[in-house]
């Protein structure tokens, strides 16, 4: 089995130095985790987030790796005697490799040079070995020890080199050069009283902020190289540099975003400053034609989202193109150099990161990458609340002080209400409104008897609707019901 094994090693680490100069999501290993990621079915994808959480890429690497490893190890078994049936594999695993890459909407033409390159060492190096490894004298050992360690050497040379090389964009230099972003309408100022003790902080540091994203391995676009187009049923196409948006005059705005895939009382949702410009005048100057209604964004990894046309247009709610997070550039791992912000829709129709292109299309014409998984097309935020203090399981005083967050985006919180023990509802004290695009904090103390108490909280939005209580899990269009603690009382 050692010569399949060298010889895997061997093709991975040819494939990935290939793509690190041609185009490094074409590296074979990379696209084949790529592609099982998207061909999952829904069910295994949702199972995966819900069990993982934010390790699923990680998960989904191991397990790829292990597959692949499976694989390799049964090429040797079966090759002992020729090594046609191990070739036969070494055929199998790079004509996947092949329909990972052209399928990767990523990846240019000359990306099949990099499982081209993989396939072609992987022969190689397993019929050298294979024919060196029945050895009968001490020179035939040393001779196929020699060729494992120089191809095992080898492998390792050609992997660094290839990350290096792949990692040549840097990004983190490319945030430096842009220095300081200054708003020319920069955000209100918060007053005292927008959070509670006990409650999220109103505003999420960059590091502490939510990260949901498909990508496998983080887009490196430099500020310089980076460029928006903006085309389809529009009156002129039109194309943006960096320069071009961060020279339009920059507005920063607190927004608060939520994943789709909260769970009730989770805590994928977070709020920050972002500083760009406004979507809007974007699309108005390259002039929306009749007819569209989506406007699909493209990053440049190849995520795509669907947002509605008229949600973007509206005035009042903000839509931004982003290039800012909280007084400085955009983190890479938050979309780095521009991204898309829009109030009051969850991420996975609108946020979309690092994005590179937005054409003016319909609904019909082209779905997101989350349509074809089981996800509604909209994906307006729902009304929503969540106990931060006390933790479920906690043993609180007789008297004691629940708080947490309620939100409503683009509507605004209007009231926020606590149950303990399925009695009657008592209203939570509010924080101060930010603006009807961010959460609201609440508190409220209680007196409770000693013993085991459940409390639940519910929020009313200024539209007069209620959260229900129904409990329903985020697919397809985000969870619902009343968040929950269990405490104890001493």
């Amino acid at each position: 089995m050692t010569v399949a094994f060298v010889s895997m090693l061997a093709a991975i680490a040819v494939g990935h130095l290939v793509a690190s100069w041609i185009d490094p999501p074409a590296s074979p290993f990379v696209a084949v985790n790529n592609w099982v990621r998207d061909l999952s079915p829904h069910p295994v994808t949702e199972w995966a987030k819900a069990t993982f959480g934010t390790y699923d890429k990680l998960v989904l690497f191991t397990g790829v790796a292990a597959v692949l490893l499976g694989i390799t190890a049964l090429a040797g078994l079966i090759s002992r005697r020729r090594a046609t049936p191990g070739l036969v594999l070494t055929a199998v695993l790079g004509v996947v490799g092949f329909v990972a890459v052209l399928t990767r909407p990523d990846v240019g033409q000359l990306g099949i040079v990099a499982p081209a390159a993989s396939m072609i060492v992987g022969f190689v190096a397993f019929r050298w070995l294979h024919a060196r490894a029945p050895f009968d004298t001490h020179t035939e050992r040393r001779t196929f020890l020699r060729g494992v360690v120089g191809t095992v050497i080898g492998a390792g040379v050609a992997g660094v080199v290839g990350q290096l090389v792949a990692g040549r964009v840097d990004v983190e230099a490319s945030r430096r050069q842009v220095g300081k972003l200054v708003p020319t309408d920069p955000a209100p100022k918060l007053p005292a009283n927008a959070d509670f003790p006990g409650t999220a902080r109103f505003i999420t540091s960059n590091r502490d902020f939510y990260r949901i994203d498909t990508a496998l391995s983080l887009p490196r676009v430099a500020a310089q190289d980076w460029r928006l187009r903006i085309h389809g049923l529009v009156d002129r196409e039109v194309e943006y540099t960096y320069d071009d948006i961060r020279d339009r005059g920059l507005i920063e705005r607190p927004v608060t975003m939520a994943c789709v895939s909260n769970d009730v009382g989770g805590g994928l949702i977070s709020t920050a400053n972002f500083m760009g410009v406004p979507l809007r005048d974007l699309l108005r100057q390259a002039g929306i034609r009749s007819g569209a209604d989506q406007v699909f964004s493209t990053s440049a990894d190849g995520f795509t989202a669907g947002s509605p046309v008229d949600v973007l247009l509206e005035e009042s709610r903000g839509a931004m193109l982003a290039i800012g997070m909280n007084g400085e550039p955009l983190p890479i791992e938050h979309g780095f150099p521009a991204r898309l912000v829009v109030p009051g829709l969850y991420g996975y129709v609108s946020a979309t990161k690092w994005v590179v292109d937005l054409e003016v299309t319909t609904f019909a014409a082209k779905q997101g990458y989350w349509m074809p998984r089981g996800w509604s097309a909209l994906g307006p935020i729902k009304t929503q609340s969540r106990i931060d203090t006390p933790h479920d399981g906690d043993t609180v005083g007789r008297r004691t002080t629940v708080a947490g967050i309620a939100w409503a985006q683009t509507v605004g919180v209007d009231r926020v209400d606590v149950m303990v023990d399925g009695g009657e509802w008592q209203p939570a004290e509010l924080a101060a409104e930010v603006s009807l695009n961010t959460w609201r904090m609440w508190q409220i103390t209680l007196d409770l008897d000693p013993g085991d108490h459940t409390i639940q909280v519910r929020a009313t939005d200024r539209d007069g609707y209620t959260q229900t209580s129904n409990p329903a899990p985020p697919a397809p269009d985000g969870a619902t019901g009343w968040h929950r603690v269990d405490v104890t009382a001493a």
